[in-house]
């Protein structure tokens, strides 16, 4: 049985980023923010960390797209789906993502108001992670303990 808190952090992280990664694919929420990231992804691209190490040019247009529907994916994936193995791949490539948001961010020298959410976001996913963790690892010891005792074992 998982805990209330993670669900609550793996629907609502998913809802978020569901949200996020729209707003890199199209206009329809909001105009203005998709404009401003569309100019913003030209930076990024330029910083792209496998860019120099193989030497290649990546489109900003086209690492947008990826982002946002990575970001989409993930999301779905964090609040719709109810195996944890795909949840925490999921929450594991949202990491991923975050860390190259916060090091675009930093490599483009936007100030740290600009990289903060990539931030707060990382920590919050990786709290998610670290919740998870403590669940299964309390529930494999409640089993282990419930199998000891139906065979006769008292625990102290």
């Amino acid at each position: 049985m998982g805990s209330i808190v993670l669900k609550s952090l793996s629907i609502l992280l998913g809802v978020f980023f569901i949200f996020v990664g729209t707003t890199k694919l199209t206009p329809v929420i909001s105009k203005e923010l998709h404009k401003d990231l569309r100019k913003e992804y030209v930076r990024y691209a330029k910083v792209f960390p496998l860019s120099e190490m193989l030497d290649f040019k990546l489109p900003s247009k086209w690492y947008r797209r990826t982002v946002g529907g990575l970001e989409i994916l993930f999301g779905l994936c964090l609040a719709l789906i109810p195996s944890h193995k795909i949840k925490n791949a999921a929450n594991i490539g949202l990491v991923l993502l975050m860390m190259l948001a916060a090091y675009s961010h930093v490599m483009v020298g936007d100030p740290f108001d600009r990289c903060a959410p990539a931030l707060v976001f990382f920590f919050m996913l990786s709290g998610r992670l670290v919740v998870w963790y403590q669940t299964s690892r309390r529930e494999a010891q409640e089993n282990a303990a419930t199998a000891q005792n139906g065979n006769g074992l008292k625990r102290d």
